[in-house]
């Protein structure tokens, strides 16, 4: 197939990834280029030269819009009109395009919007819960020959799109690059790793970790400067917290796979959770607030779950993840969130997609 696949703008699609999406992304474009699909991925450009992508939007040619414009009551900011602008000439140009099927993997409402203009099918995936702008943009979607999937069954509940069937493909994870540790050295600390926000509350792993007197690694970047001077600088002057910033992902497997318990600390509803499989991967056990797709990743011999926002439920939750066996932890992975199953439901949804307007 010759395939379009239109990523998020908000980050570029390279290492060290900014989150779940970019690497969704990266894996999914390079994982059929492998399986000789030919991919074009539209995405920041300052993305991974490797994947061959075309910009969605130089940074050289960002739109000047007039001061009248921008003056007008209705104006809205400079990047939400760049953002849109980006996406409006995508969408106009893969009118253009010669294409099999457009694979929308962006957060953005245009290329949904829009999908009954493009003379080949378009397939979304809900990497979110419901927003305003792409639950508007779904009310005119085009259908029959377009198809939506989301990355859990969780998810695709929460978005309950009246007329549209909504697939599940879960996300998976390459399990050369998460390699299983059969046992953490004595004394493992317990580890949390993503992005650093508000929605994600390490607070609260640092919480538990604090309550049960164990030690904690903080892994990610700090995206939320007023989340962090309210919620995480006085917590990180505790001789039990150590802030290690975003690494690499050799040095991520090594930490995650020495460490005795990952901690996932939900306060949204989780649309799918990669640290959860990619700890299992590495035969650590976790232990999650009960938040979004949790429970469709987790069972009683991966890990345990406590009541959302509850620090001294998953304090409790901890000592019970600790007793799993690891190696249940990696083959649950193998058994169900492996990479090539993800890439398998992808290509059959798009082969089935491309091959429906034939």
């Amino acid at each position: 197939m010759n395939l379009a696949l239109i990523a998020s703008l908000h980050h570029p699609i390279r290492e060290p990834f900014a989150g779940g999406l970019e690497q969704h992304t990266h894996a999914l474009a390079t994982g059929l280029k492998r399986r000789g699909h030919r991919v074009t991925t539209f995405a920041c450009d300052a993305s991974d030269a490797d994947l061959g992508h075309r910009p969605i939007l130089r940074r050289d040619q960002a739109p000047v819009f007039s001061r009248a414009a921008m003056t007008d009551s209705s104006a809205m900011s400079d990047a939400f009109m760049t953002e849109h602008h980006a996406y409006l000439s995508l969408m106009m140009n893969l009118q253009r395009s010669g294409f099999d099927a457009v694979h929308n993997n962006s957060l953005h409402y245009l290329p949904v919007a829009m999908a009954a203009a493009l003379p080949c099918p378009l397939m979304s995936t809900l990497h979110t819960p419901p927003t305003p702008w792409l639950e508007s943009a779904y009310r005119f979607y085009g259908g029959g020959r377009d198809a939506v999937v989301s990355v859990s069954r969780s998810n695709a509940r929460a978005w309950n799109l009246p007329g549209i069937e909504i697939g599940v493909i879960h996300n998976g994870v390459d399990l050369r690059r998460w390699a299983f540790s059969p046992e953490p050295p004595r004394g493992a600390p317990l580890v949390w790793f993503g992005r650093l926000v508000p929605e994600k509350a390490p607070h609260l792993a640092i919480d538990a970790a604090l309550l049960r007197d164990e030690h904690i690694t903080i892994i990610g970047p700090a995206h939320d400067a007023a989340y962090f001077d309210r919620e995480l600088r006085h917590r990180f002057k505790n001789r039990r917290v150590d802030w290690v910033g975003p690494v690499n992902h050799d040095e991520l497997t090594r930490l995650v796979g020495r460490s005795a318990v990952t901690l996932c600390t939900p306060a949204w509803d989780e649309p799918f959770g990669l640290v959860v499989i990619e700890s299992l991967a590495c035969g650590t056990p976790v232990a999650a607030l009960d938040r979004g797709a949790m429970r469709e990743l987790l069972d009683d011999t991966t890990g345990a779950i406590a009541d959302r926002n509850d620090a001294e439920g998953l304090a409790r939750a901890i000592e019970i993840a600790r007793r799993k066996h690891r190696q249940d932890c990696r083959r649950a992975v193998v058994n169900r969130f492996t990479l090539e199953a993800m890439l398998d439901g992808y290509e059959s949804a798009m082969l089935q997609l491309a091959g429906s307007t034939r």
